[in-house]
């Protein structure tokens, strides 16, 4: 016989906005636990404290609408959790796994706590492998590792998300993996917008969307990572599939542990952040991870305040990574899109050992032009190209036309830019820049290199634009046209 299930019920003591206190008089709910109150349950609540022998402190993960001192809370009798198995693919869902996409619930799932350890060391794999995206400047000069962490950084409005989604595009194009997009605290639109172009694409099939909107409590955005990764894990250890996980904005998820900090009393740490900050991030983080049965590729979009990277959350979600891209104000303004820097940007993968000695030296001769470029836009602003020696004339030369060979049509942005999408493999790029730096396109115009794929459709594009620069003599080729206005 079935002994009967004795509900554990507490009492609503105080409601200081999402801060919730509960008195329980038999048994005190450990840390973690989801406390329910309200009608049908529909407000969640989630322990961070215990006060005393009797009271909790919880932060709401709903809104606290209609909950009043004195009301009734059931203790769940564990934590929150998130939904796993194959029936989640192509599926779109909220923090509590409800599913968001008005399609019925899945019923085949198992439930599993989105508060996991992450692999103990003995079980994670100590080879790196290179990791494709079809991106040339990314795979050229910061190539990103499978089973790494790699960042996007920059302001708002330079195109994180853009890139975020050309490279879910390119992934399951390419791979037999499987893709979680985890929206933190971003806009609606977006979510919204990536669906209905994912299911365009015919992708949807091998993807997981979870999402906490930037209007849901902090709680709510907080802890939708966690659920995102428990997910990813169940595809990694039961499935043993590699797994692409697509994080925006890890910054939202800092944000919103400052605004839980500050909810519960505790005394903010430099610049307002929350004293746990690095504890928090680490708790995420270390779950991705690259394992003998599968792997997480991670790549996070983070907003970095103000453009400064020596804000705490920067600095803090720069020590995770194994390659960081850094998107360019300036180079957005200029239309060199993907607006990365190549200079500012870094990947721990560029060692002869693991991307092999050519790809290293070509890597390094590209920084170097373009690095001397930028110490020689000074004096070409001031004097003009005329001034340089022959030598430093071709530098420049050499490094604006890799510029613009860097540069790339994005399939997701087709519709804006009325650009065909390109897919560029590491070969191509790699010839390509390889034969610009031998001066093979020295007396090609630079717009020829300008939203190509391979290097071979310059002298397609160079054909097609003959017809106007015919009346020009054969010096058309210096890159003196547009040098002079550089800043």
């Amino acid at each position: 016989m079935n002994k009967p299930i004795i509900l554990n019920l507490g009492t609503v003591v105080s409601v200081r906005g999402s801060v919730v206190d509960v008195r329980f008089d038999t048994h005190l709910p450990p840390i973690y636990t989801l406390l329910r109150a309200g009608e049908d349950g529909c407000i969640a609540i989630e322990v961070l404290s215990q006060l005393d022998a009797h009271r909790v402190r919880g932060i709401a993960l709903t809104s606290t609408q209609g909950l009043a001192r004195g009301m009734t809370v059931e203790d769940t009798g564990g934590p929150l959790q998130a939904p796993v198995g194959k029936e989640i693919l192509s599926r779109m869902f909220d923090v509590f796994g409800n599913a968001i996409d008005r399609l019925p619930a899945p019923s085949d799932i198992q439930w599993r706590s989105v508060h996991r350890a992450p692999p103990p060391l003995a079980r994670r794999s100590t080879k790196s492998e290179l990791f494709e995206t079809g991106i040339k400047v990314i795979d050229v000069l910061m190539p990103l590792e499978r089973g790494g962490k790699s960042g996007l950084f920059g302001g708002a409005g330079v195109g994180k998300t853009v890139l975020l989604t050309e490279m879910i595009h390119n992934m399951l194009g390419q791979q037999e993996g499987v893709s979680i997009f985890c929206g933190i605290g971003e806009r609606c639109r977006e979510g919204e917008e990536l669906y209905r172009d994912m299911n365009a694409a015919g992708v949807l099939e091998n993807m997981v969307m979870v999402f906490g909107q930037m209007n849901e409590p902090p709680g709510a955005r907080f802890r939708v990572g966690h659920a995102a990764m428990t997910m990813a894990e169940y595809f990694r250890d039961d499935e043993h599939r590699d797994v692409l996980l697509l994080v925006d904005n890890i910054f939202r998820f800092i944000q919103a542990g400052m605004e839980i900090s500050g909810l519960m009393g505790q005394m903010p740490s430099r610049l307002g952040y929350q004293p746990t900050m690095g504890t928090e991030l680490s708790g995420l983080e270390e779950r991705i991870a690259n394992t003998d049965t599968g792997a997480i590729t991670s790549i996070q979009a983070v907003y970095v305040p103000a453009d400064d990277f020596t804000d705490p959350a920067a600095v803090h979600t720069f020590s995770h990574l194994s390659a960081s891209i850094v998107l360019s104000r300036k180079r957005a303004s200029e239309g060199l899109f993907p607006a990365i820097d190549p200079l500012q940007s870094s990947s721990k993968m560029t060692t002869p050992g693991i991307v092999g000695e050519r790809h290293y030296a070509l890597a390094q001769e590209i920084r170097r032009t373009l690095a001397q470029y930028a110490e020689l836009k000074d004096i070409i602003a001031m004097l003009g190209l005329e001034q340089l020696s022959p030598e430093d004339r071709n530098v420049v030369g050499r490094a604006r036309r890799l510029e613009r060979f860097l540069t790339q049509p994005f399939f997701t942005t087709e519709q804006f830019t009325g650009l065909k999408g390109k897919l560029v493999s590491l070969e191509d790029a790699l010839d390509g820049c390889e034969r610009i730096l031998r001066d093979e396109f020295k007396d090609y115009p630079e717009s020829a290199l300008y939203m190509i794929g391979s290097i071979d459709e310059a002298k397609k594009k160079a054909d097609s634009e003959k017809p106007d620069t015919k009346a020009q003599p054969k010096s058309e080729a210096a890159p003196e046209p547009a040098l002079d206005h550089t800043d």
